[in-house]
């Protein structure tokens, strides 16, 4: 794009008329950036940004209604008799005796895992265990199976067969 003193006066009546960057680019046949660079560069002036709207006028406050609003004080003239202040004695406080020590936890030594052959054996001697999930997560009977899982897969033969279903044939669902 070749800027010329014709195309210059023709994108300032543009920008002037309000039109956006990318229907001034269309009519000179530019891009929106090259029209946007070339305003910044005259410094013609800046656009409201699309984005950044005006926020909406603020809702009219509360109705304030002229004079006073509650009715005068009966009479004003009367004294207010006095009440008298009781004074409470301070109470002692006996503190609770402390609760026993909790008894010492006795550390319990992991179950040994089941060894299976040494064909079916995993790296390091390990047994992985299946991770089928048994019970409700969050309570105290939820657990996993734990029965020794299938080579290559996380649960054990019977789970793995729920698990792992085949894909039907679609032109068996057909009619």
């Amino acid at each position: 794009m070749e800027w010329n003193e014709e195309t210059i006066v023709r994108l300032r009546t543009l920008w002037a008329e309000g039109h956006s960057t990318a229907e001034i680019g269309r009519r000179l046949g530019a891009s929106k950036n090259a029209i946007v660079g070339k305003a910044h560069r005259l410094d013609l002036d800046a656009r409201p940004s699309p984005i950044r709207r005006e926020p909406p006028p603020a809702p009219p406050s509360c109705f304030r209604a002229d004079g006073t609003t509650l009715p005068p004080l009966a009479s004003t003239d009367e004294p207010v008799p006095e009440v008298p202040v009781l004074i409470a004695e301070p109470e002692v406080v006996i503190p609770a005796p402390e609760p026993p020590p909790p008894p010492p936890v006795r550390a319990v030594a992991p179950s040994p895992l089941p060894r299976l052959s040494s064909g079916s054996a995993r790296p390091y001697g390990r047994v992985i265990t299946c991770c089928w999930p048994i019970g409700e997560p969050g309570t105290r009977s939820f657990h996993f199976c734990d029965c020794p899982s299938e080579p290559g897969k996380p649960y054990c033969g019977e789970h793995a067969k729920l698990a792992y279903v085949k894909v039907r044939d679609r032109r068996e669902d057909a009619a």
